[in-house]
């Protein structure tokens, strides 16, 4: 299938067990029917483990590391 975009091949990859589309050009991203409600079900379930860090003991000396979530580990290419 090609890009709507930009015309470039689109890539199909699986990741966590859903079909994604994407364009390597442009990065954008199509799902089939249902693949969206598989990311919703996926997402709602995902629970990131926790650190046991606490940042109030911190004082602003050192930055806490954003961890990305179930959506940033789906799309990361």
């Amino acid at each position: 299938m090609q890009c709507p975009i930009d015309g470039t091949q689109l890539v199909i990859t699986e990741r966590n067990g859903v079909e994604i589309d994407y364009c390597p050009q442009c990065r954008g991203v199509w799902l089939d029917r249902g693949e969206l409600d598989k990311i919703i079900e996926r997402s709602t379930a995902y629970s990131p483990p926790q650190s046991g860090y606490d940042d109030r003991a911190d004082h602003g000396y050192r930055k806490k590391k954003k961890r990305g979530g179930f959506l940033e580990d789906l799309f990361d290419f």
